[in-house]
């Protein structure tokens, strides 16, 4: 439909996730008019280092930015605001003109660990941690510093000890959906939403989350290289005048303040009322529900931070690879030879690997795939564990390896599951599903049989992000009631569990579960000298 016709108005919406940015726009009834994509790499470096170049970022965001309002389905004068999300934990050091000083550390980056576990020793333990500054944090922000130094705080600790110059140089540290704002207002601002990750922040009143002075000098944090907090729903202003010129959109298009993709995903999948879960299966994967109060489960890494809705908590429970485990799988071992020239016929390749997948019995005669292969994450995080097949044999082949991967995959978050419902202290009847792995029929079905729930598979599930941003600044900007965002999200398939799986499938469980448990101890012998991911 021409949103031109009916007047109808639209956001341009922007996901930079690890792997590149996904744009989209999307017309205030919530349906996607026009996307497309870039591509972003990561640089990995010795000591277990990751970084992202934010100049590559804007790069691929202004060129997918460029494509998704040139295609003859969008009206730009239409275009109301725009609205970013992405990945979090991901911190981008700027100068006071905005320019970035070195790359960005990127989530999967494991250098800040040594900072962490020191900050957060003591006398008297518990997992690791000194009780004392254990209960400090969690009373105080709902969540604790990782030892495994994938947070924000882990990140600037790094930077200050490491690189002593680009911090004393630093005017901000920046989360990406931050630094994209930046360029595209010149505020140098963060969200309630997109501060979580600093670990310094007071959320006890999520409505009214501030910087909390006893952590910032426990962590030995300047709080002048930190942005300026905004609600949720907060409007940071209009374009600068040379990007609406550039991308040719009105000149009063509004900005609306960032928020993380575990957060924008909860509204693309619709997923707005208490304990309506969801789960997202793309580079990641995460187990997620809306709930009423600030919690945290250390044990089980699960904690609630604020929500993309004002006054409200969000699970987070993310697993880790996911998506990109298959990826490692296919794409370096079962077919290193293909020369996927374009992404459709990346596509179509996948496409036939799982038909093949199909044709496998479920639970693959046994054959196991455990998807740590960047470390385990909740309900039993440990940054030395590590994945591959489990119980292979002669007869394994390319189906059924593809197959284990999307079981185990599947598996993961079965494990997760009943600690989630027992944080949240609710059963989740059924489960949404976004991502990637939403589009494969044979995946959907799986995750129904090895979690035995219902799954509703939302429409465009690879696009649930920046759906999900859309209805955030569709909402700030009170151009759609919250209650409506449910309505916005169309289901495009339910999938039920096929109770002839069931046995198979909860024996395979109950190995999966013991293989960690069994192997945990060889594989902290193994990588005795490496640092956790």
């Amino acid at each position: 439909m021409d949103p031109s016709a009916n007047n109808e108005r639209s956001v341009l919406a922007i996901d930079l996730g690890s792997g590149g940015p996904k744009v989209a726009v999307v017309s205030e009834r919530g349906e996607i008019l026009a996307h497309a994509r870039g591509t972003v790499p990561t640089l990995f470096v010795d000591g277990g280092g990751a970084e992202q170049d934010p100049h590559d970022w804007w790069r691929e965001v202004d060129h997918a930015v460029t494509a998704a309002l040139s295609q003859p389905q969008v009206d730009r004068s239409r275009v109301v605001a725009v609205s970013c999300t992405g990945q979090w934990s991901v911190i981008a050091p700027v100068d006071a003109a905005g320019e970035p000083l070195t790359n960005a550390i990127h989530w999967m980056d494991s250098r800040g660990a040594p900072d962490t576990q020191a900050l957060t020793d003591g006398l008297i333990k518990i997992d690791g941690y000194g009780l004392r500054r254990l209960l400090r944090w969690i009373q105080i922000t709902g969540a604790v510093p990782t030892h495994a130094g994938a947070d924000s705080l882990a990140h600037i600790l790094y930077l200050k000890r490491a690189r002593p110059d680009i911090y004393a140089r630093t005017h901000k540290l920046l989360e990406p959906m931050d630094y994209l704002n930046l360029r595209l207002t010149g505020r140098f601002s963060a969200s309630y939403a997109t501060v979580f990750p600093y670990l310094l922040t007071d959320n006890r009143d999520v409505t009214r989350v501030d910087y909390h002075e006893g952590l910032l000098r426990l962590a030995g944090v300047d709080r002048e290289k930190l942005p300026d907090l905004v609600p949720v729903d907060a409007v940071l202003g209009t374009l600068q005048p040379q990007i609406a010129t550039d991308w040719q959109l009105p000149a009063k298009t509004q900005v609306v303040c960032g928020t993380t993709d575990n957060q924008t995903a909860a509204l693309g999948a619709g997923s707005i009322d208490d304990a309506v879960g969801y789960i997202s299966v793309g580079t990641t994967s995460w187990l997620s529900c809306h709930i009423p109060f600030k919690k945290c489960n250390l044990l089980r890494a699960i904690a609630t931070m604020p929500s993309a809705i004002p006054g409200r908590n969000i699970v987070v429970a993310e697993q880790g690879a996911a998506g990109r485990c298959l990826e490692a799988v296919v794409e370096r071992l079962l077919c290193a030879d293909r020369n996927w020239s374009c992404e459709s016929e990346r596509i179509s390749g996948y496409a036939q690997l799982f038909q093949e997948a199909a044709a496998v019995r479920p639970g693959c005669d046994g054959l196991l795939f455990l998807p740590w292969l960047n470390g385990s994450g909740p309900p039993a995080a440990d940054g030395r564990v590590r994945g591959g097949f489990i119980n292979q044999t002669l007869r394994t082949g390319r189906a059924e390896a593809v197959r284990s991967v999307m079981e185990g995959i599947a598996f993961n978050l079965g494990w997760l599951l009943p600690h989630v419902e027992t944080f949240v202290g609710r059963r989740l009847n059924s489960l949404r599903l976004v991502g990637g792995a939403a589009e494969s029929d044979l995946w959907c079905q799986i995750f129904a049989d090895i979690l035995d729930r219902p799954i509703h598979r939302i429409a465009s599930p690879r696009l649930a992000t920046v759906r999900g941003a859309a209805l955030h600044a569709l909402t700030s900007l009170g151009i759609r009631r919250r209650e409506e965002i449910a309505s916005l999200v169309p289901i495009s398939g339910a999938f039920e569990p096929n109770p002839d799986n069931r046995k198979t499938y909860q024996e395979l469980s109950s190995a999966f579960v013991k293989c960690y448990k069994r192997m945990r101890g060889l594989f902290a012998l193994l990588n005795a000298g490496e640092r956790p991911v």
